[in-house]
């Protein structure tokens, strides 16, 4: 992901939850990034801006079509379930994706990744794990899919892949144990 936003170059990118330690410090090695987490950041790091909320809140005006390149990897999988002290709510992760779709500008790229497997469920106190067909159910008719790769149940990582029904169907064959599987998605809001 921080490879596709070094070669978009976008003018305002913003990510939502994903790790300090990991992608974002990718990022910032090459560009400014600010950050929205319901965490509180204790270090200061140069080329990140904080910004502390609760993404299952409503955002605010000043935030709603702020940017034109959002990411928010391994993270809505987590919102509801009151593992990094958000309030418990079932559908805490439709409300991060509602506040996505609601921050990024129209024609703007959101890469978006979360745990993949069948069947979909959730995993006490820990996440989600979604299936493909509930998750391109969600970006229907708001979003437009560009790149799609995902990461199967051991590990191995396929890029830029074609999606066919039968891949939707079998969920590429990713059931999400042990090494959980991942989709990861580049998004352009319609």
């Amino acid at each position: 992901m921080a490879r596709r936003i070094f070669e978009n170059n976008p003018n305002t990118h913003i990510d939502v939850g994903s790790r300090m330690d990991g992608f974002v410090a990718h990022v910032a090695s090459f560009r400014k990034i600010e950050i929205v987490d319901i965490r509180p950041l204790v270090s200061t790091v140069k080329n990140i801006s904080f910004i502390q909320q609760d993404f299952m809140a409503e955002v605010s005006k000043e935030m709603q079509e702020c940017c034109d390149s959002l990411s928010s990897l391994h993270a809505i999988e987590h919102f509801g379930l009151g593992r990094y002290q958000d309030p418990i709510n079932y559908n805490g992760h439709l409300i991060g994706l509602e506040n996505l779709h609601k921050m990024l500008k129209k024609g703007g790229t959101l890469y978006f990744a979360v745990p993949l497997g069948e069947p979909q469920r959730i995993e006490f106190n820990a996440h989600r794990i979604f299936s493909l067909k509930y998750l391109l159910k969600q970006f229907e008719g708001k979003y437009h899919l560009k790149h799609f790769s995902y990461i199967d149940d051991y590990g191995d990582l396929f890029e830029n892949v074609n999606i066919t029904e039968k891949d939707i169907d079998n969920n590429f064959g990713v059931k999400g144990n042990g090494i959980d599987g991942v989709a990861i998605f580049e998004l352009i809001k319609i």
